[in-house]
Order: C-alpha cells, then structure tokens, then sequence
C-alpha cells in the first residue's frame, strides 16, 4: 500500500496533470471526489518553489472543462435538461441561478463534494446565464479556492506528506477510486441514454 498513492496518482502529478484531471473533474464524463483538491495538496506541498503554478493550472483545467459542459448546456436547452438532472435538484438549481446572480456563481465553485458543479455548470448553459460573467467569477472563485489550499500546503507541508503517503489515506483513496469508476461508468451511461433519446424523438 505504501506505493498506491504514487502509482495511482503519477500521471496526475505533474502541472499537466493538475490541469487534466481538473478539466475532467468538471466535465460531464468524470467523477472523482476531491481528485483535484488532493492533486494540487500534494503537489504543492512536495513541490514548495512551485507551489503557486498548481491552483492556477488547476483552475485553468477547471475552466476549460467547464466550458465543454457550459456549451451543452447551451445545446440541449432549459427543456432539455430534465434528461441530465434530475427534476427537484433542478429546480432549486433553477431558482438559485435565477435569483441569486454572481453569489449563485460563486458559491457551488468553493464548495467540496457532494456538491453538484456540473449540474448547475450544465444549467447556467441552459439558462442562459451570460458566459463572460460566469466563467470570471467561476474561474476567480476556483483560483481562490485552489491557492488557499495551496497555501495550506505551502504551510504545512510536512505533516500532509506525512498524511498523504500513509496506508490509511492511501485506502481512503483506493475507496475514492472505485467510487470514481462506479460514477463515471454511470455518468457516460446516462449521458449515451440521454443522447441516444433525444435523437430518438427527433426522427
């Protein structure tokens, strides 16, 4: 166990890394609890003289796969949105868009899983919400919330190195993999079904 974490994670680790799984994170075809958060921790945290290149890889990562969903979301329409989010979720998605404004825009950014980002990346698409609003304050609120973590562990290195590469957390991140395999299989299933009727109904 002592070299899961390492091998798991070694492709991810590299400022490349940070931006890919970041992008993925907010697609619609990926699901990995805290994989960025964990991404830009370590590498921070191990790499001290470049600590500052990790969040803003990893927001501009962030940016970019949400600009994929955002388009989407633009795609299939407000009517089309019921086949991708489910239907009480939607609508307080719809109501905090809606009545909310930049606060709305900000908020599920900073916020950590469960929280559903790319359902309300997808709606704010639908909705029509303007891009350029969006992604400045989406992308401002992502590099906040990825620079403290840097920060943190710029300041705390050590002792999270310590956290990271031992036989707990590296089970807990096992875990959080089968989890990422379950939801994503689910995530791309979904999104064949959901495509696959929408061309049905449109012959």
């Amino acid at each position: 166990m002592t070299s899961l974490f390492q091998s798991v994670f070694s492709f991810f680790l590299t400022w490349w890394g940070a931006f890919l799984i970041a992008a993925l994170d907010a697609s619609m075809l990926f699901f990995l609890p805290f994989g960025v958060d964990a991404v830009v921790i370590y590498m921070s945290a191990r790499d001290e003289e470049w600590f500052w290149l990790y969040p803003l890889m990893a927001t501009a990562g962030s940016v970019v796969g949400a600009a994929g969903t955002f388009w989407i979301g633009r795609k299939i329409g407000e009517v089309g949105l019921e086949r991708y989010v489910p239907e009480r979720r939607l609508e307080r998605i719809r109501c905090r868009v809606r009545d909310s404004g930049a606060i709305a825009l900000a908020i599920p950014a900073l916020m950590p899983p469960p929280f559903p980002l790319t359902p309300f990346i997808l709606t704010c698409g639908a909705l029509n919400v303007n891009p350029w609003r969006f992604f400045a304050t989406f992308g401002a609120v992502r590099l906040l919330r990825f620079g403290a973590e840097a920060l943190l562990a710029l300041r705390y290195g050590r002792g999270i190195l310590r956290v990271l590469q031992s036989d707990t957390f590296q089970m807990v991140v096992a875990g959080f993999i089968v989890i990422a395999i379950v939801g994503s299989v689910v995530s791309v299933v979904l999104l064949w079904r959901s495509s696959h009727q929408s061309r049905a109904h449109a012959t």
